[in-house]
């Protein structure tokens, strides 16, 4: 599985030792990549983007406090995109909403960021009837607005 994965300056740290530490899943890495600072919308867009044209499957988006790179994946349409900040919201996320990208704090513990990773990636969609079809709205929303 091939995982998008982004920051801005503040997740830069971070996101390099995401790739490094966790070697079980196929990461490509759409920025930034330095310390410098960016607007973490371009890098939001490109990963966006990514996962329409099936570049990558999920997605990670690492900033100061995660909001900021949800709100602007947010906008990409077919993207749903959730800031978690624990294990049990990276679940229901994917469960309930089938995000396809989690954004979080460049300030949490990286232990803890491990285990999120692997409850989003490993935890399927559920297909309940009652979650497609609010997953549906989003999407006829998007398409009509």
């Amino acid at each position: 599985m091939k995982i998008g994965i982004i920051s801005d300056h503040r997740g830069y740290d971070l996101k390099n030792k995401i790739q490094k530490q966790i070697k079980n899943i196929d990461f490509v890495d759409y920025g930034t990549n330095s310390k410098e600072s960016v607007d973490y919308p371009d890098y939001a867009f490109k990963l966006g983007k990514a996962i329409n044209k099936k570049e990558v499957e999920l997605g990670i988006a690492i900033c100061g406090s995660g909001i900021g790179m949800s709100i602007a994946l947010n906008k990409v349409k077919g993207i749903r995109c959730a800031r978690v900040t624990s294990i049990k919201d990276a679940k229901i996320t994917k469960n309930d909403n089938n995000a396809n990208v989690i954004s979080f704090s460049s300030d949490l513990n990286f232990n803890k960021i491990k285990r999120i990773i692997e409850e989003f990636i490993n935890t399927p969609y559920s297909n309940e009837e009652r979650h497609q079809k609010r997953i549906d709205k989003i999407s006829e929303y998007e398409l009509n607005n």
